[in-house]
């Protein structure tokens, strides 16, 4: 079995790397209706690699540890759906590897403790292109969201049969899986430090979502319950869950390294 890391459109090959890609089967999404996906260009030495994240306040956006592992910058597309255009309202801010926090326990060879934030430079404001997430209240009654239903959203490849991420943001809602469920696709790798997504009909995050949003709405409210961690590199389509950084897990970290904290 081969893992991908949700990284960028260029390391889907990888035995244990993360996702790169387009969501695969998803729909199209409509100014707004994302507001706190961010992209994600990285610089990694000599080359490049494209992620996804989430604004989780005015200052601060947290992804995938394989993303920004080794990153020397950031540019952080906000406000964005079409990211070969300079659209009315996108913005494009470049955060240096000084601004970027991995996290320390990053085990790449078991892909555990995949989460990192990322400084912005300066406070964005908030409008009907761009808002934050609200992270999950830290009062120790989390859900396992197992059943539940969740947004998965990125510029990810849109099939297995795609060459580049999708230049227009895609989503999917999907049910959550149990995890007891989701460990007989992936024995042994199912914590309680991470979410699974169903993938049932091709519908996926795959190469180049990694690090973006797996968001349960409540209401009006986007709770941010996971980031894209790793999937199948055999293929995107081929029904084996998608698997997320849990957040309710990580949220005494989140609050330590940025100050956010939903109480």
């Amino acid at each position: 079995m081969k893992l991908f890391i949700a990284l960028a459109a260029i390391l889907a090959t990888a035995v244990a790397a993360p996702m790169e890609g387009r969501i695969t089967h998803g729909e199209k999404a409509h100014e707004g209706q994302f507001p706190y996906q961010v992209g994600l260009s990285l610089a990694i030495g000599s080359s490049g690699a494209w992620c996804g994240g989430t604004l989780i306040s005015d200052r601060w956006v947290l992804t995938a540890a394989h993303c920004t592992d080794g990153a020397d910058s950031a540019t952080v597309y906000v406000g964005a759906i079409n990211i070969k255009e300079e659209e009315h309202g996108q913005k494009r801010i470049k955060v240096d590897k000084a601004d970027i926090k991995v996290h320390e326990d990053w085990d790449a060879s078991r892909v555990v403790n995949d989460i990192s934030l990322i400084k912005l430079p300066e406070a964005i404001e908030f409008n009907d292109r761009v808002r934050a997430a609200t992270l999950p209240k830290k009062d120790g009654r989390y859900s396992t969201y197992a059943g539940e239903q969740a947004f998965a959203s990125g510029w990810g490849r849109d099939s297995d049969d795609a060459t580049a991420v999708s230049s227009v943001l895609r989503y999917v809602e999907m049910p959550i899986m149990k995890s007891s469920t989701c460990n007989i696709y992936w024995a042994g790798m199912i914590t309680d430090k991470v979410i699974c997504m169903s993938t049932k009909d091709g519908k996926s995050t795959c190469n180049g979502d990694s690090g973006g949003p797996l968001v349960h709405k409540q209401g009006d409210i986007n709770y941010l319950i996971g980031a894209t961690s790793f999937g199948l590199a055999l293929g995107c389509e081929k029904g084996y869950p998608a698997v997320f950084t849990r957040v309710t897990a990580y949220l005494d970290w989140i609050e330590e390294n940025s100050g956010v904290v939903n109480k």
